[in-house]
């Protein structure tokens, strides 16, 4: 079995509509999936994503636009940090709440010990 990876960072920010967790896609929306946000591996993507970001901030979409370092490995996202890893996911000691539970976290369980 072939295992395809690829590294970089990936925006996330809160919507301001609810505070939900969210990462920017590749249609330029913003998605409670980790998996469907985009993944920018050059130095001028990045800096593209937080442009991108701050705009969305100043017309109160979103707020705590960051870049955080990703690795997409066959279609999935893994968050390098737990502290991403627990974002994308939801609370930790409810696993019956939050993305987890809807079946759309980070896949946090094929980090664990990473």
């Amino acid at each position: 079995m072939t295992t395809t990876s690829e590294k970089g960072k990936i925006l996330t920010a809160n919507r301001l509509r609810d505070g939900e967790v969210v990462f920017l896609t590749h249609s330029g929306q913003w998605s409670e999936n980790i998996d469907g946000a985009v993944l920018a591996t050059e130095p001028q993507a990045q800096a593209a994503l937080e442009v991108r970001g701050k705009d969305d901030e100043r017309v109160n979409l979103v707020t705590g636009v960051y870049l955080f370092d990703a690795e997409r490995r066959d279609g999935h996202v893994f968050a390098s940090h737990i502290k991403e890893r627990i974002r994308s996911l939801g609370p930790t000691v409810r696993t019956d709440l939050g993305k987890q539970a809807e079946g759309k976290g980070g896949y946090f369980d094929a980090l664990q010990g990473v």
